[in-house]
């Protein structure tokens, strides 16, 4: 992954971060904001059909990669071409800070 073309970042993503506003009840609504807009590379698996609790509930995969940045979290979330992608892991895949590798799951 090291060797990866920066070429390759062929698509514009945005990533969000939740945001809490006070419901003036105790409690709070959650909302996205735009942490940043960037180049990546987006790459889609086949989706994947599970069965929770007795409902089939369809899930695609998708692999987000960007260049590194340090302040992207598991809580935020990805959005490409209108769709809602929520990060479930993210990782520097030869440690040498270059790369953020963001695997996501395109809400239904």
């Amino acid at each position: 992954m090291s060797a990866r073309d920066p070429g390759r970042l062929r698509e514009r993503v945005t990533i969000e971060r939740p945001t809490r506003t006070p419901d003036g009840a105790g409690g709070a609504t959650i909302g996205w904001s735009v942490l940043a807009t960037v180049r990546a590379e987006v790459i889609s698996f086949k989706g994947v059909s599970l069965v929770a609790a007795e409902r089939e509930e369809a899930r695609e995969p998708f692999r987000v990669v960007i260049r590194h940045r340090g302040d992207v979290t598991t809580e935020m979330r990805v959005v490409w071409r209108g769709r809602v992608l929520d990060i479930s892991s993210r990782h520097d895949p030869d440690g040498g800070r270059r790369w953020l590798v963001l695997d996501c799951e395109a809400r239904p």
